[in-house]
């Protein structure tokens, strides 16, 4: 019998050992590698934040 990958999202193979790659890096697992990421992205597209996402009190905003 042989053993089948199942994951949660679509990616490459290559996509997916880049991630795992990321993770280990950071000593983090792949959903919080994700999601670590996701928050740098936000950050970096929104500085001052968004809607109703507001920066954390104390943080330094550049416009």
């Amino acid at each position: 019998m042989s053993k089948t990958k199942v994951s949660t999202f679509s990616a490459t193979l290559r996509d997916l050992a880049m991630l795992e790659a990321v993770a280990k890096y950071h000593g983090l697992n792949k959903s919080a590698a994700i999601a670590s990421l996701a928050r740098k992205e936000f950050w970096r597209v929104f500085p001052a934040g968004a809607g109703r996402i507001k920066p954390d009190r104390g943080a330094k905003v550049t416009a």
